[in-house]
């Protein structure tokens, strides 16, 4: 496995309205306990569309992964300038994260044309991953659900990784636990 694609939520679906939200810090450490093993059992790349949310994190995770392993992003939008109605604080990350990517390249070329394009970025992304790394609940998928779909359809299941909440409830816990005052 080379190329890893990752995605989940984008940050209303969670009720993260603000990128200084604390749970963020535990999203990341849960992407980054995923994307150690993987990358240190091979992966090169990891892919992501630049949608908002669990997508912009996981770039972010990969950025300080880069200072120790040889890893490389890859980000794919389904078109152009789609952070356009984004909020500026997020158009700003998402700016600086396709500057420092280490490859960039929307599928469409210019603006939203339809709905159809975000279902050819899963298509696309899929077929050109080997595997996939998804933050989702199964029992609320939200929007994560039509990636989860196609993956289901175009991948092995034994290559689809998934941090559940459950997941999510353990890092807590560890971040928690290694804090001297939690002792106390």
């Amino acid at each position: 496995m080379k190329i890893l694609t990752v995605t989940g939520y984008k940050p209303m679906e969670i009720n993260i309205f603000n990128e200084e939200d604390e749970r963020i810090t535990y999203i990341k450490a849960a992407l980054e306990k995923r994307l150690i093993p993987l990358i240190e059992a091979g992966v090169e790349w990891v892919l992501i569309s630049g949608q908002m949310g669990v997508e912009l994190w996981a770039a972010e995770v990969v950025f300080e992964l880069q200072e120790t392993y040889k890893v490389k992003l890859g980000v794919f939008p389904p078109f152009e300038n789609q952070d356009s109605r984004w909020p500026e604080q997020l158009q700003e990350k998402y700016q600086a994260i396709i500057a420092t990517a280490d490859f960039y390249k929307p599928i469409y070329q210019g603006e939203y044309r339809g709905a159809y394009q975000f279902k050819a970025k899963n298509m696309w992304i899929t077929d050109k991953s080997d595997a996939c790394l998804l933050l989702m609940d199964q029992e609320y998928p939200g929007s994560t659900r039509f990636f989860y779909e196609t993956a289901k359809q175009m991948m092995n299941e034994s290559d689809i990784y998934i941090i559940t909440p459950s997941d999510l409830d353990d890092v807590v816990e560890e971040i928690r636990m290694s804090d001297p005052d939690y002792w106390l």
